[in-house]
């Protein structure tokens, strides 16, 4: 990869993690960029009381690592286009391998291994101490140029 290639990829993983952090879910889940460039994204939940699924197991709720993933998936996507655009996910095919163990934190790599003018293709992995241990496996499609909005705006009837 040469320097300006490297630069570019920085630069779109920032623009993806300034609207990541801009959705209030991303913030109530207390999402972490961990790592994001070049189609890759690796992305962190800190373990929380907050996010337990069943009281008696402790064990994090399966919508968190839905959401996860669905966020590492976009931050993949965000570094892989040339500029920000609008993207929504049209499927996103979860694998349960095996529940988080209580008190960890999770992660979520996730590769955008193709893209089209229409669709991003992603593959995804959720897991706590090792990536060859998954929680979770995944892949998934999401639409590109999704509403005339762009990314992270607001396009209801009568918003600006």
């Amino acid at each position: 990869m040469s320097g300006a290639e490297g630069a570019a990829g920085a630069g779109r993983a920032g623009r993806g993690w300034n609207f990541f952090r801009s959705v209030p879910h991303a913030r109530a889940l207390n999402l972490e960029m961990v790592e994001a460039g070049d189609g890759i994204g690796v992305l962190k939940i800190p373990y929380a009381d907050a996010l337990i699924g069943n009281p008696v197991t402790r064990v994090i709720h399966g919508g968190v690592i839905t959401s996860l993933i669905d966020s590492a998936c976009g931050m993949a996507i965000f570094t892989a286009l040339p500029r920000m655009e609008p993207i929504a996910t049209l499927d996103l095919r979860i694998d349960y391998m095996k529940p988080a163990v209580p008190g960890q934190d999770l992660y979520a790599r996730s590769e955008c291994y193709k893209l089209t003018r229409r669709i991003a293709f992603c593959r995804a992995t959720a897991y706590q101490d090792d990536i060859d241990d998954p929680v979770a496996t995944s892949v998934a499609a999401f639409m590109r140029h999704s509403s005339r909005a762009p990314a992270g705006g607001d396009n209801r009837k009568g918003k600006a």
